[in-house]
C-alpha cells in the first residue's frame, strides 16, 4: 500500500526511441554522405547549386540533410524513432544504388574513378561511396529489426 508522503511511482512512457546501432549508423552515414558531396566538389561533375548556378540531381540529394537534422531533432524529443530511420535508410539506400551502382545510374562508377588523375584517389573516392550506400542499407536492416522487436 502507498502512502500519501512516498514519492509517485515512475512512469513508463511509450516514446519511441533509437537503438545505439541505429545512432551510430546514422552519424557515420552522415558523415560518409559529407565526404561523398565533397568528393563531387573536388572532382567537379555531377555538381549543381549552390557550386554551380545549375539545378541537377547534386541539387537535390543536398535536401538529405534538412532530413537527417528534422530526424535528429524528432528523435531526442521523443516523437520518431526505429520506424523512421528505417524508411529514412531504406529510402536513401535505394536513392543512392539507383544512381550509383544500377543500370540507369546517373553517375556510374566511371564518373566517380575516372576524373582523378591518380587512380587511387578515385579508387578511394568509389569506396567511400560504397560504405556509404552500405551504411545506410545496414541502418535500415538495424532499424527495421529495432522496430519490429518494439511491436512483437
Amino acid at each position: 500500500m502507498r502512502r500519501t508522503d512516498d514519492p509517485p511511482a515512475r512512469e513508463t512512457t511509450d516514446r519511441p526511441t533509437v537503438t545505439r546501432a541505429v545512432a551510430v549508423t546514422a552519424a557515420l552515414s552522415t558523415l560518409l554522405g559529407l565526404a561523398h558531396h565533397v568528393d563531387h566538389v573536388v572532382r567537379g561533375n555531377h555538381v549543381g547549386w549552390p557550386v554551380t548556378g545549375q539545378v541537377n540531381p547534386f541539387t537535390y540529394s543536398l535536401a538529405i540533410y534538412p532530413f537527417v537534422a528534422v530526424g535528429l531533432y524528432l528523435t531526442v524529443t521523443g516523437r520518431v524513432g526505429n520506424r523512421y530511420w528505417a524508411g529514412f535508410f531504406a529510402c536513401s539506400a535505394a536513392m543512392l544504388a539507383y544512381f550509383h551502382v544500377s543500370p540507369w545510374a546517373i553517375e556510374p562508377p566511371g564518373d566517380v574513378i575516372l576524373p582523378y588523375a591518380d587512380p587511387t584517389a578515385g579508387y578511394l573516392a568509389f569506396a567511400v561511396l560504397l560504405a556509404l550506400i552500405a551504411s545506410v542499407t545496414l541502418g535500415s536492416l538495424f532499424a527495421a529489426v529495432a522496430w519490429s522487436r518494439e511491436t512483437a
